[in-house]
């Protein structure tokens, strides 16, 4: 069953904090909203509201991890990579400190609050960072995963959550792996890397091409850093076309993760890239700001068109 990825995190955190009595978490006036209130319920006495003031947020966590805590501070991800993003580099991952980062309505998902609350930058800036680790969940058990596996990890990791619901693309169970994609979906074609919702446009936009006799094959790149360049090399080589597929700006996110892959491995392939194109975004229902910009199965479908001509 389709579930919000925030609603999902939080629970999960709530969980985690009834075996692991370090788990603290602190947020910016937003728990209602991040879901982190779903873990002050349960730990009312581990949980802090910090007020709007995100760089604050951040340097308090790092001491909290300074003395065995293991913090999970929380608000809206462009506040949390922005605002917070000095405390992020100069105290959290200068220090390599267990800091966890659960940037919650990534993207445009907080779609009517337009551009100062939509975050396109994001994983360029939090890849960049020295010791941070950035996972992209793409429905409710890659969510669970990665909410353990920060908890499990001594050190800083960010965690990119959408607000919007995502249907289910895992079973329960499934084995997933820090620094490794899955292949989602195989094909011969063209390979789509994908993060996040776009893993799912994806999926649509294959069954759409699957229909004009192209076999598409669709990665869900969950691990940003580390990046599976073993397997982005296979597919470059084993289908001779890429595009990336982000919520997110073509600079400095997956794309260019993957470009860089390709580009050191000295694999030649056609490359399209599908994402916000240097631009700030605007107000309005989600469903058609991810059309205008391009973001959705129709633009993952025409930049497969596009790559396919230059094969």
């Amino acid at each position: 069953m389709a579930k919000q990825l925030r609603e999902v995190y939080g629970s999960v955190l709530a969980e985690l904090g009834e075996a692991n009595p370090d788990i603290v978490v602190l947020d910016a006036d937003l728990s209602g909203s991040t879901k982190s209130k779903l873990f002050a319920d349960r730990h009312p006495d581990r949980f802090f509201n910090m007020g709007i003031a995100e760089s604050n947020m951040v340097s308090t966590a790092a001491g909290l991890a300074a003395v065995g805590k293991i913090p999970f501070v929380n608000t809206f991800t462009v506040f949390l990579t922005t605002l917070g993003l000095i405390a992020a580099r100069g105290q959290v991952c200068y220090g390599n400190l267990n800091v966890k980062f659960g940037g919650a309505y990534c993207g445009m998902s907080d779609a009517l609050d337009g551009a100062s609350h939509h975050a396109l930058e994001d994983i360029s800036a939090m890849r960049a960072l020295p010791n941070m680790r950035v996972i992209v969940p793409s429905d409710e058990t890659s969510t669970r995963w990665a909410t353990q596996w920060a908890v499990d990890h001594d050190g800083p990791v960010y965690l990119r959550l959408s607000r919007d619901t995502y249907p289910d693309l895992y079973p329960a169970g499934v084995k997933f792996e820090m620094g490794k994609g899955a292949i989602v979906r195989d094909g011969t074609d063209v390979t789509v890397i994908a993060c996040g919702l776009l893993v799912h446009k994806a999926m649509e936009a294959a069954e759409e091409l699957a229909k004009d006799g192209v076999s598409v094959r669709v990665v869900d790149m969950y691990s940003i850093k580390p990046l599976d360049a073993e397997l982005i090399e296979r597919c470059a080589r084993e289908t001779g076309a890429v595009v990336t597929a982000e919520e997110h700006n073509i600079y400095g996110g997956l794309g260019s993760a993957v470009a860089e892959v390709l580009a050191h491995a000295g694999a030649g392939v056609p490359t399209e890239f599908v994402g916000t194109r240097d631009t700030f975004t605007e107000s309005g229902k989600y469903s058609e700001l991810l059309a205008k910009y391009g973001i959705d199965a129709a633009g993952v479908k025409a930049a497969v068109e596009k790559v396919l001509k230059r094969k």
